[in-house]
């Protein structure tokens, strides 16, 4: 028999660890994003303790591959009726937070010496929470059917909309150089309006047509590969137009939210979207550096601050200002303050792209892992602090709140 190709070592190596490290992080309540992040720095050529991974080039693939379906999966969740049902809490409450901590972000990396543009994605990239780590962490502390928890879910969808956008930038300033115009983005602009329009009319009136013409003749396997040969052939038409392969595999999936097949389509592709979305997180670890990380600890402790206070504020803020009470604004505050997965491909798109500078990648990494480990602890507090607040405002402001 040939020897083994590298990757097939490399894989059955952090398989193996991440399937290891996650055990420990579920023993001891921590979300698997984070198992998955340290397996990946275990793996790393940062940790001598451990074989490291011989062929990155290879693992970088497969991640690249993990990010498709990341936000196939997503689009997949992702469609008109549920943008209707968000209602105008999430919306308000969005726009709220999405305003606020954008130019808190930006105000804090200028006053670290960053660049305009550095500091404008950086305060974006501030703003996306992550939908995985809020629904881990609210099922296991039992919060699912708490009232709070749809608004918290409304404001994570406009988030990962507000990413979406982020990565259709990244991708036209790439194209057009770092000096782009305005009109050189209305022209962008346009041209995604344009892509977008023709791929929903193909998708509102030739998918749902056809899935139910051969409904009949559709297997599990044949929908799975069938679904998936879709993502990849819009992966592959959208980077042939200049955009993101991220915004393809999101868009059919919208797309292919509007058939019958959708839920049948999403359980078939939990497990495919849960191996390579795994190889992803770890080649995020992979990037972890302490040497990096000791070199830009300030600006990690300045952003992580930023992050979790701004969160509490600005999210709070925007859930009062729909109307809802100071309890309820305040557990949705307190559930939004980690970075999530979409943070990480948008950091990894625009080092890519050479749109962003490269340290914001491994800071932002260390970010996120921070506050993604503090979400727990955080979410478990919630209420202790709303109620020390609820006794201790004046009595005129709380009428007024």
């Amino acid at each position: 028999m040939s020897e083994l190709a590298p990757l097939i070592e490399d894989l059955a190596f952090i398989l193996v660890l991440a399937g290891i490290v996650t055990i420990f992080c579920k023993k001891f309540n921590q979300p698997l994003v984070l198992g998955y992040i340290l397996a990946g720095f275990f793996a790393s050529p940062h940790f001598n303790l451990l074989p490291n991974v011989v062929d990155t080039a290879n693992i970088t693939v497969w991640s690249d591959i993990g990010v498709i379906f990341i936000l196939f999966n997503l689009g997949l969740d992702f469609n008109f009726a549920k943008i209707k049902s968000i209602g105008g809490t999430a919306l308000i409450a969005a726009v709220t937070e999405l305003t606020g901590i954008t130019l808190l972000g930006y105000a804090c990396a200028r006053l670290l010496g960053w660049q305009p543009i550095d500091s404008f994605f950086a305060g974006a990239m501030l703003t996306m929470s992550s939908t995985a780590v809020v629904s881990k962490t609210f099922e296991e502390l039992g919060l699912l059917k708490e009232r709070f928890t749809q608004f918290t879910f409304g404001i994570l969808v406009l988030e990962d909309i507000s990413g979406i956008i982020m990565m259709v930038m990244l991708s036209t300033i790439a194209a057009a150089g770092a000096a782009i115009s305005g009109t050189e983005m209305l022209g962008s602009i346009g041209e995604l309006a344009f892509f977008l329009i023709i791929c929903f009319v193909c998708g509102i009136f030739f998918l749902p047509t056809f899935f139910r013409k051969v409904s009949r003749y559709l297997t599990s396997e044949t929908l799975l590969i069938f679904s998936l040969g879709l993502c990849l052939s819009m992966v592959v038409l959208a980077t042939k137009m200049g955009f993101s392969s991220a915004l393809g595999a999101f868009l059919m999936g919208s797309l292919l939210s509007g058939t019958a097949f959708t839920e049948t389509t999403k359980k078939l592709l939990t497990p495919v979207k849960d191996l390579f979305s795994g190889i992803f997180f770890v080649s995020v670890g992979m990037m972890v550096d302490p040497a990096l990380i000791i070199k830009y600890a300030l600006p990690i402790a300045v952003l992580t601050a930023a992050l979790i206070i701004g969160k509490i504020i600005f999210s709070s803020l925007g859930v009062l200002l729909a109307g809802k009470d100071l309890q309820t604004a305040l557990r949705c505050g307190f559930s939004l303050t980690q970075l999530g997965e979409i943070t990480f491909i948008v950091a990894s798109i625009g080092a890519a792209l050479k749109v962003t500078s490269d340290f914001l990648y491994p800071v932002f990494v260390a970010v996120s892992v921070i506050s993604i480990f503090l979400t727990p602890s955080i979410l478990r507090h919630a209420d202790k602090i709303s109620g020390w607040l609820l006794r201790n405002l004046p009595a005129r402001l709380l009428r007024l709140l």
